[in-house]
């Protein structure tokens, strides 16, 4: 099976360097015409520039392909409505969003000013929200759609100094978790892609020959499957230096312990049964935890 991307249209945002340059340069050497948005601000979000996007597309035209630049916020609805609507203009479509666009503010929780988590917080979750309801019409009309989050193992599994981001990325499975749903009678696929990468956000932190070993390029092919015709949906894919991995929100069997004025007390002492992994579940939808729940306490009456 190859992954062509012919005729698709993406919209890669945070594409003017690092993963996001890596993923656009992709798409479009398999086919796709690609929209590179890049703010072109600061690894914690200042400034902006419109080069790093114009970079990344001179480098698809030079490859044959084709490509627009766009130096909107994935902040600011209107600027991301309009970016939209740049594409749809150029190729009368998007097929393909891959929200890759995120900053840094690291700090300890404790020394973290509010206003850093609000910034991380607006860029990763709000930045995806924006761009994936500005395209979301779209994609429900042409019955077509491939929504790419950027998660991250800080969000699935912690990492000191990063609430913040950590809060952001674990917030963008959730989103994904309901778009897929929602999207699933459209054909509108939606998955996570949580990548380690060495990009500007990393210099300096890890030796040489990891850096290599982690190079932007080694995420891609994630990225290419979960946004491809045949993509799955509700997935959450890890990659990095060409190791790929799939992580699971899982449901345990549990215990059913009734109400009672003890059953604090037994919770507590039955806490490792109640945690047993054996036999857990990836549920089809939130509602498979109520429905366990209640089949239990229906099952105990009999």
């Amino acid at each position: 099976m190859t992954l062509d991307f012919s005729g698709r249209v993406a919209i890669v945002t945070g594409a003017g360097g690092g993963l996001g340059r890596a993923h656009a340069l992709a798409l479009a050497a398999r086919g796709a015409r690609v929209l590179v948005n890049d703010l072109g601000g600061t690894t914690t979000g200042e400034g902006g520039s419109p080069v790093a996007a114009q970079q990344v597309v001179d480098e698809i035209v030079a490859a044959g392909g084709q490509a627009i630049a766009n130096g909107a916020s994935v902040t600011d609805p209107a600027a991301v409505a309009a970016m939209v609507q740049q594409a749809m203009d150029a190729w009368g479509r998007v097929d393909i969003l891959v929200n890759n666009a995120g900053i840094l503010r690291d700090k300890s929780f404790a020394k973290m000013p509010l206003e850093d988590f609000r910034a991380v917080v607006e860029v990763h979750l709000m930045g995806a929200v924006n761009c994936s309801h500005a395209v979301w019409p779209i994609m429900l009309a042409q019955k077509y759609g491939r929504i790419v989050m950027t998660t991250s193992s800080t969000g699935l599994f912690g990492n000191f100094g990063q609430a913040n981001y950590g809060a952001a990325k674990m917030a963008l499975v959730g989103l994904m978790q309901t778009l897929s749903i929602e999207g699933a009678k459209s054909d509108i696929r939606v998955n996570c892609l949580a990548p380690t990468a060495a990009t500007r956000m990393t210099e300096g932190l890890l030796p040489p020959e990891v850096l290599a070993a982690l190079k932007p390029e080694a995420v891609v092919p994630a990225m290419l499957w979960l946004a491809c015709a045949d993509a799955p949906t509700r997935a959450i894919a890890c990659a990095g230096a060409g190791t790929f991995e799939a992580a699971h929100i899982t449901l345990t069997q549990g215990l059913h312990l009734g109400i009672a004025p003890d059953t604090p007390e037994r919770l507590a002492a039955a806490w490792a049964r109640v945690s047993d992994r054996s036999g857990d579940q990836v549920p089809a939808s939130g509602a498979a935890q109520g429905h366990n729940e209640i089949g239990q306490a229906m099952a105990a009456k009999r």
